[in-house]
């Protein structure tokens, strides 16, 4: 057994030994070389562990020939002796393709019933999300990247190289599928992955990728700590009415979750807040002038009345 199978069946074991025998497990497979070796992997591991294991695609309908390529996704799951079910989504493009696509596929995974959905995130993708988290000036949590546990769905690649899946599928005999959109710079993601990163690696040298994931793993560990410490202070705290004073002393890092939390609890759409508006709201509690309340999405204003952050919903 090469190194790359040897690697990438050591990457699932460990999630996989969290189970308990009889847990219903489902791998998402695009086709991509990540998500093959991936099915591969779990598919090596799961039944010694009596574990039920299937594998859904997910046909965004978007590119023609999409059809095809669900139905060749079956017929590779086939070769490795896994069942694997055609979902269809309808995409409503509302905030770029990209976007809406993953907005479209998370939303059907969402609705499965599972124990645990594996995506095969590797490496490459966790660098290339920080780097993207960088360039848009995103706060703690973005720049941490991804989990590789969030709820029901786990990424064991997360330290596991693209060219480690591709060699991985060249041994067992699967096809990878070669996403068009991967090669299309209109995409962000495309333009890290084939401009960005190689050209950091030749001009500030070797082990970017490397580097950027360890950071995201510090931050992550930082955003954690900062995140559970803002919990604690909101257990004690009337998120409709909150002091002024109180909210001062606290680190800016605290205040701001509490903050957040508190805007998305009286009715703003989730992931709506901007920095912008976390900065008006910043200058109510701690550059009080006299200023007028501030309207936010979802119909949420807050003012500042007789020293304390009172926030309501105008119901249209």
């Amino acid at each position: 057994m090469s190194s790359s199978l040897v690697a990438i069946r050591a990457a699932v074991r460990p999630y996989l030994e969290k189970l308990e025998a009889g847990d219903k497990v489902i791998v998402a497979v695009s086709g991509g070389a990540d998500s093959l070796a991936l099915a591969y992997a779990i598919s090596s591991e799961c039944p010694k562990l009596a574990i039920n294991f299937s594998a859904v695609t997910i046909n965004h309908q978007l590119q023609d020939g999409a059809t095809k390529q669900a139905l060749a996704v079956v017929e590779q799951m086939k070769t490795i002796s896994v069942d694997c079910e055609i979902i269809s989504v309808d995409v409503e493009i509302t905030e770029g393709l990209e976007a809406s696509a993953r907005k479209a596929r998370y939303g059907a995974l969402a609705k499965l019933e599972a124990d645990a959905i594996f995506l095969g995130h590797t490496h490459n993708d966790q660098a290339e999300s920080v780097l993207l988290g960088l360039a848009r000036g995103s706060g703690t949590r973005s720049l941490a990247g991804m989990a590789d546990v969030n709820g029901k769905y786990i990424r064991p690649f997360l330290a596991i190289t693209r060219e480690q899946t591709e060699a991985a599928c060249n041994e067992i005999g699967l096809s990878p599928w070669h996403d068009p959109h991967n090669k299309d710079e209109q995409f962000a993601r495309v333009r890290v992955r084939t401009n960005a990163l190689p050209n950091l690696e030749k001009n500030i040298g070797p082990g970017i990728a490397d580097a950027l994931v360890r950071s995201a793993q510090l931050l992550r560990d930082d955003a954690d700590a900062l995140d559970q410490w803002a919990e604690r202070e909101i257990a004690s705290l009337d998120l409709m009415d909150l002091d002024c004073e109180r909210l001062g002393a606290l680190p800016r890092a605290i205040r701001s979750r509490i903050v957040r939390r508190a805007i998305y609890a009286t009715g703003a759409p989730s992931g709506t807040l901007t920095a912008e508006h976390i900065s008006v709201i910043e200058a109510l509690i701690c550059a009080w002038k006299g200023q007028g309340p501030a309207n936010l999405p979802g119909g949420v204003k807050v003012e500042r009345i007789s020293g304390r952050l009172s926030l309501s919903r105008h119901q249209p």
